[in-house]
């Protein structure tokens, strides 16, 4: 084997040449920049909004801790890709996120809906012909550490408790609500769920669907829902399906139902199964809401093993649903419900945010906000740069997940060519997301 020469170039070589699209994408499709500056205005020093800049530069890189500001490798080609003047130290950072975070965090959440409005990004409906909507709560692990808020989560470690609201199977986030670990999931939902489905109503005119697990089975969201529609009466409705929480129920008494109404099978010896529905009348101050049910009752005289039981064991699961669709086909709907626990996955190791990086709570909540105009953004290059035909070859999908994105996209190295009057990024020949590349940076430069 020939031995290399190891050697330092004096050309300036980059290993995130994706940064060019992020820096784009903000100052293109966002007003971000205008509204911090004008909401923060500085006599002299950084400006704030350089100093938001560059931590979505480092979060579109999977770092989320300040000191991360320090590994820069080009400061030219970072300033010259993210738009900003100046590059603010590890300490400006983390002061000026701490000082600021109540006036930018409403800033960076309107810059994250404002990308999803201007972007319009393509959405694939589901077999209804609905765009899921998937809200959810999502425990972060930071555990032995003293950071305000965190506390004992229904997980049974020490952390946050933040809820998440999806848009479409491709996983576009339009809520992420930072929240005490010991936090109920229900507590501030029905607000989170009408500010999502008020973002949702500006990205796409399709019928939405509502989904939510049985933590969050409660008339008031319901409500929301009920309450939405009433007031959009001219556009496309909002059905939903909602798990049921049985709770204490009389399981005997629904055995009963199921004889009636049900509709058996039988998976296996000692195993059967009934699927049905009733109509269910709920109160809620003063109003009465009549619901429809879907429920699965189960019911097992042998074990798995094959052992026979005592007394046979019922397990009780339903839905609540404002879809006419038969019983299997809402259970389906809400089995796909799972597919919103591998958007939590992408956020906490793609993006890195397991273990928020600041003590205080204010702090961050903007970095989780922050978070979500960077995963919204990485999203969409993923979209439109590695599904089509000049995308590198890999295996057949629907969505790409961030990880991909940034080692296909995002960690490209590229030498940086500075002329009179030009910047370049100049590939290497046998560069494979070059057209890839090149494709999502004219949608995002040349809008």
């Amino acid at each position: 084997m020939k031995r290399f020469k190891i050697e330092q170039s004096s050309a300036d070589i980059i290993s995130h040449s994706g940064l060019s699209l992020i820096g784009q994408a903000i100052k293109n499709y966002t007003t971000l920049s205008r509204d911090v500056d004008a909401e923060i205005s500085l006599r002299h020093g950084i400006k704030q909004s350089d100093v938001m800049k560059s931590y979505l530069a480092l979060l579109s890189l999977g770092k989320n801790d300040f000191e991360a500001i320090n590994t820069i490798e080009s400061e030219f080609y970072f300033m010259s890709a993210m738009d900003i003047q100046d590059i603010p130290s590890e300490a400006t950072l983390r002061q000026r996120m701490d000082k600021h975070a109540a006036v930018c965090l409403p800033l960076v959440k309107q810059a994250s809906q404002d990308f999803l409005v201007n972007i319009q990004p393509t959405f694939r409906p589901l077999a209804t012909g609905h765009i899921p909507l998937d809200a959810d709560v999502t425990p972060l692990d930071n555990s032995g550490s003293h950071k305000e808020g965190v506390s004992r989560t229904y997980k049974g470690h020490d952390g946050f408790a933040p809820m998440a609201a999806y848009l479409g199977q491709e996983g576009y986030c339009l809520e992420f609500e930072l929240r005490e670990g010991k936090q109920h999931c229900q507590k501030h939902t029905p607000a989170l769920l009408e500010r999502a489905l008020h973002g949702a109503r500006q990205i796409t005119s399709l019928p939405l669907l509502l989904r939510l697990d049985g933590g969050n089975d409660a008339i008031e969201n319901i409500d929301v829902v009920l309450e939405h529609n009433q007031q959009h009466e001219s556009l496309a409705p909002v059905d939903f399906v909602i798990k049921w929480n049985p709770r204490k129920q009389d399981k005997e008494s629904w055995l009963e139902q199921a004889e009636q109404l049900g509709t058996w099978e039988y998976p296996r010896p000692g195993k059967r199964v009934a699927v049905f529905s009733v109509q269910t009348t709920r109160q809620w101050q003063g109003y009465e809401y009549s619901v429809r049910q879907v429920i699965r009752l189960t019911e097992r005289s042998i074990d798995k093993h094959g052992q026979r039981l005592v007394l046979p064991e019922l397990e009780l699961e339903g839905w609540w649903t404002s879809l006419a669709h038969s019983e299997l086909e809402i259970i389906q709907l809400y089995a796909d419900h799972g597919t919103s626990e591998q958007f939590h996955s992408e956020f906490k190791t793609d993006l890195d945010i397991e273990r928020l990086p600041s003590g205080k709570f204010a702090t961050n909540a903007l970095i989780l906000s922050s978070s979500v105009l960077a995963y919204n953004i990485l999203r969409w290059i993923g979209q439109n740069g590695l599904l089509g035909s000049k995308a590198p070859k890999r295996h057949r999908a629907k969505r790409r997940r961030i990880k991909t994105v940034m080692q296909e996209l995002m960690y490209i190295a590229a030498r940086v060519i500075k002329t009179s009057r030009t910047l370049k990024l100049s590939f290497g020949k046998s560069c494979r997301s070059f057209d890839a590349f090149d494709g999502v940076y004219r949608k995002l430069a040349y809008r």
